[in-house]
């Protein structure tokens, strides 16, 4: 009894690292899934920027379930509605040639339900312009011009008719350098006006208007700038279908007829596109 007493006593203590310490792998699952996230984010972000509302658009309509991946809204002929999503080309004439159709039915439509397009009555022929203008910029649905070109467009129903005006940004001019060579955006504003036009048989006007110039010069062209770039917008209409036979006036304005106090600002620089009411 003596010797057992006198053993020293040993106490064991196990020391337990709870997840493996630092050598454990669950940070490191967490932390990927962090960095996976963030990069789709970033992936995110910089589609949004890299192209444009039309491709946008097509994109979302191919994964809406509600609507067709065939619908031409934008983009293009791909699965996507687009030649492919990076493309700087804009798709106004296909989106033009597929609402031309629907335009045409509605027209139809509001002829079939009491209004004789032979009628020249002022009342009737609101209804027409209406219905046109209605067609032109979405008042009842789906606009006719893609979102990044409406923001050049205004409309207004005058007693001379439908006027159409075509109006420039600070950095998104109508023209180019001093030949006044119509820019893409121009051209395709016109082609859409033209399309649209052309559903109807008014006859129109073409009336180009120009900011004041800082500058006063012993010749000023301002009066010839505004008249060739009329003379543009005809070419323009003409060769994509428009008849010439419809065209009534051709007016360059030159900085006479200004739209804001200030004469020199950008938006004085514009064109005007007249749907004449019948008889005009």
């Amino acid at each position: 009894m003596s010797e057992r007493s006198n053993r020293p006593i040993i106490i064991k203590r196990k020391k337990v690292i709870a997840g493996g310490g630092h050598h454990g792998g669950a940070w490191k699952v967490a932390y990927a899934d962090f960095v996976t996230a963030m990069m789709a984010f970033f992936m995110l972000m910089w589609l949004l920027n890299a192209t444009t509302e039309s491709q946008r658009k097509g994109l979302a309509d191919y994964f809406s379930p509600t609507i067709p991946i065939t619908r031409t809204s934008g983009g293009g002929s791909g699965a996507f509605g687009g030649e492919n999503a990076f493309s700087d080309e804009m798709s106004a004439r296909n989106v033009n040639q597929a609402n031309a159709s629907q335009l045409v039915e509605g027209l139809q439509v509001l002829t079939n339900t009491g209004i004789d397009s032979a009628d020249t009555s002022e009342e009737q022929e609101n209804q027409r312009l209406e219905a046109l203008q209605e067609a032109l910029l979405g008042s009842g649905g789906e606009s006719f011009i893609p979102d990044e070109l409406m923001r050049h467009v205004t409309t207004r129903l005058t007693d001379e008719g439908l006027v159409v005006e075509l109006f420039a940004t600070e950095d998104e001019p109508l023209f180019l350098g001093r030949d006044n060579q119509p820019s893409d955006l121009m051209i395709a504003l016109i082609e859409m006006i033209s399309d649209v036009f052309s559903v109807v048989e008014n006859n129109i006007a073409i009336e180009g208007h120009s900011r004041t110039k800082p500058i006063v010069l012993l010749e000023n062209p301002i009066w010839e700038t505004t008249m060739d770039r009329a003379g543009r917008v005809r070419q323009i209409m003409e060769s994509s279908g428009f008849d010439a036979v419809r065209l009534k006036r051709l007016i360059g304005n030159a900085d006479r007829e200004p739209i804001t106090e200030d004469r020199m600002s950008v938006r004085n620089d514009r064109i005007e596109i007249i749907l004449l009411r019948q008889g005009k």
